[in-house]
């Protein structure tokens, strides 16, 4: 069970149902990681005590989504693991009851499907294979290596305009102009005036595929969340592989506008953290540890210790 059921008012308004599945596309080599993720997935690399895919999960939960479907590959087995029960554990756990609870928690968060991907062509190809499970609804796409903070919600936000529109909703934060070619980057317009009340919102004019920063038609990203309708699925039947080769989702949303699917975006400028790259990964272990309360403050002065002895050339060897 989801821990919020979802809001209705959208629904009652417009007459469209708000999505209530969510996707999460995790079928990838993470060859970044190698040779970790030779044998664990990266989605179940640990952020201090949780696995990313947890942290994300969770963020789908807060949002009132209740079910996900794990785009999944050869090898990654495991994720599922990680949300089936444990007797066994629980049972040995009897006299631990934060523990306990904790093992608990990732049963109750949702319910987990699983489709496997047999081969890695692209994150529309994923998505694509979404659609016997989803339908003709929409729904909620979660990349697998980035996630927000809880106390700074993305998902209500895009559920609540996709509802309202009907169309595609996307996410976006600003980057430096130099880093567009890591990305989906937009093209924006004001959005219409009845649709600014849930938030930064714009309309988006177009979209192109990690453009060098020349090419550019803003420094406007997509983060890693989408809310779609059920009609993304013929898109990417007729999207023909763009960028590396692969079917781009990227290139299918932009299908969908061109023939007319209003296409919009929240700006988000809460807390992202991305797990796809070491850098990133370690960065975002660094920050939720250094804000944890259990950790945080023992944690900062050893990090403070260990900066400043390593600064100053005064660590021990």
């Amino acid at each position: 069970m989801s821990e919020h059921s979802a809001n209705p008012s959208a629904a009652a308004a417009t007459g469209r149902s708000r999505a209530v599945k969510a996707v999460i596309p995790a079928a990838g080599l993470a060859t970044r990681f190698l040779p970790a993720t030779k044998a664990v997935p990266k989605e179940l690399l640990p952020v201090v005590d949780r696995p990313v895919l947890q942290y994300i999960v969770e963020e789908a939960a807060h949002a009132g989504i209740g079910d996900i479907l794990l785009i999944t590959g050869r090898g990654k087995t495991s994720m599922v693991d990680h949300f089936d029960r444990r007797p066994d554990l629980e049972e040995r756990l009897a006299e631990k009851p934060d523990l306990l609870a904790a093992v608990k928690r990732t049963e109750e968060l949702a319910a987990i499907y699983t489709c496997r991907q047999p081969e890695q062509l692209g994150l529309g190809h994923a998505v694509g294979y979404a659609e016997s499970h989803v339908g003709d609804e929409p729904f909620a796409v979660m990349l697998g290596d980035e996630f927000v903070n809880l106390s700074e919600p993305l998902l209500p936000a895009m559920l609540e305009l996709q509802a309202r529109t009907g169309g595609v909703v996307l996410a976006f934060f600003e980057i430096d102009p130099s880093e567009t070619k890591r990305y989906g980057i937009a093209s924006v317009e004001p959005a219409e005036a009845e649709l600014t009340d849930i938030g930064e919102v714009v309309k988006v004019t177009g979209m192109v595929e990690k453009p060098a920063p020349e090419e550019a038609p803003s420094n406007l990203a997509v983060l890693g969340r989408y809310v779609l309708p059920g009609k993304i699925f013929e898109a990417i039947r007729r999207t023909q592989p763009g960028s590396g080769g692969e079917i781009q989702l990227t290139d299918a949303m932009e299908l969908l506008r061109a023939e007319g699917t209003p296409v919009h975006a929240i700006v988000y400028r809460g807390t992202r953290y991305d797990t796809g790259m070491p850098l990133g990964y370690l960065q975002t272990v660094v920050q939720i540890a250094a804000e944890r309360e259990d950790l945080g403050s023992e944690f900062r002065k050893w990090l403070t210790e260990f900066v400043n002895n390593d600064a100053s050339g005064g660590r021990d060897t």
